[in-house]
């Protein structure tokens, strides 16, 4: 029995250190693509899976109203990705997204927080979503979906603020 008892615990070490050996190499690798794909250094990746889902949209043309492959709006594209990891849907345009979630001043953002701009009038008229490095992922109605540096003066200047989302709780969106 305590033989048993010791090559079982013997063996989840081995295995335990295996997985995070293993795991470790996916991450490494997991940045050097990212980091190419982005078009920048990605120091860490908050969740392997919105990355590889941001990866699947990158470069999809921008259509007003869209919600697929074929063309997506900014608050299209923010619901595609919320939706998939909690099954919430945020509103139909980044103006409802905006009052749906508790604001976080710029020097908070963290990686996966959503981004609102006002980019048309006083009223919130784009979101994204931040990946971290300053770095952010959105639908511009120019380029489709893409990258952005969020020190951009474009960008800076029609700031607002950002959302804080939680993207491990099913069903529930809002961090309270």
């Amino acid at each position: 029995m305590k033989r048993t008892t010791i090559i079982l615990l013997f063996l989840s070490v081995i295995y335990s250190t295996r997985a995070t050996a293993q795991e470790t190499v996916i991450d490494e690798n997991a940045k050097g693509y990212y980091s190419q794909i982005l078009g920048y250094n990605v120091q860490n990746i908050f969740n392997y899976q919105v990355f590889n889902l941001i990866d699947s949209w990158l470069n999809t043309p921008y259509k007003y109203g869209g919600k697929d492959e074929n063309g997506i709006d900014c608050s299209g594209f923010v619901n595609a990705i919320v939706r998939t990891f909690t099954g919430a849907n945020l509103g139909c345009n980044s103006y409802d997204m905006y009052h749906k979630l508790p604001h976080v001043n710029f020097s908070n953002l963290k990686a996966g927080d959503l981004v609102f701009f006002r980019t048309r009038g006083k009223r919130v008229s784009h979101v994204g979503m931040y990946l971290g490095q300053d770095k952010f992922v959105h639908s511009s109605t120019s380029n489709g979906v893409i990258v952005s540096d969020i020190n951009q003066a474009y960008y800076k200047k029609r700031f607002v603020k950002g959302g804080r989302l939680n993207l491990n709780s099913a069903g529930s969106t809002a961090n309270h």
